[in-house]
């Protein structure tokens, strides 16, 4: 299994960190601090509520990152036939897609909490904040690129399926977004928790979704 498993994952992050017409992992964190610089723009010299709101930008802007390289997740495999091909040497959809889940988590999730510490200072966050942050984030973007890569596979072949596939993601991703935002608050624990839930219920569901939906794109 892990003869298999290596190959893919290098193969994945070679795709989606190094580039292309996407690229690469460098579009998703320059996205990201571009919402962080602007947004003190958008509300003014106001400190109190760039820290009061702050947090909660970062989880938007983390949620629109993650989206952004959704076209090339799925489809172009299918439309390459790699899927029959992993298919002929007795790779499952299942496994492709899992691993391509940890791919696209790589690919924007530790980037994103790394480029967290310049936006936290750009919205005035303290120290405490920035924590809460930093821990929402590991616990909910796997979340994300669960949900992110399932979409892109219901959608692949699809007129339009980039599109539709991030009008799909965003509502989805609420639940996520609400505990994450929600565990800046007093007594936020519990917060965290549910976004470490709901990425566990995502992760588990993910390979099952994702590879149903493939087989049924390929036939």
């Amino acid at each position: 299994m892990s003869g298999r498993i290596g190959p893919l994952l290098k193969r994945d992050l070679a795709r989606l960190m190094l580039g292309g017409r996407g690229g690469g992992a460098v579009m998703p964190v320059l996205f990201f601090l571009s919402v962080a610089m602007l947004y003190p723009f958008a509300v003014g010299p106001d400190a109190p509520l760039l820290a009061r709101t702050g947090g909660g930008v970062i989880w938007v802007a983390a949620l629109l990152a993650a989206i952004l390289p959704l076209d090339r997740l799925v489809e172009p495999d299918i439309e390459m036939g790699m899927f029959d091909q992993w298919a002929l040497r007795g790779i499952s959809e299942e496994l492709v897609i899992a691993v391509r889940v940890l791919a696209h988590w790589i690919s924007f999730g530790p980037p994103l909490m790394l480029a967290a510490l310049p936006a936290a200072a750009l919205l005035g966050l303290d120290g405490e904040t920035l924590r809460i942050v930093e821990i929402g984030l590991l616990a909910g973007t796997p979340g994300l690129a669960a949900l992110g890569v399932t979409v892109a596979a219901l959608t692949a072949g699809l007129r339009g399926g980039a599109a539709l596939s991030g009008l799909l993601v965003i509502p989805m991703a609420v639940p996520i977004l609400i505990f994450g935002a929600g565990s800046l608050g007093i007594g936020g624990e519990s917060g965290l928790a549910l976004a470490g839930a709901a990425s566990l219920v995502l992760l588990a569901i993910a390979p099952f979704a994702g590879g149903a939906a493939v087989r049924a794109a390929r036939g």
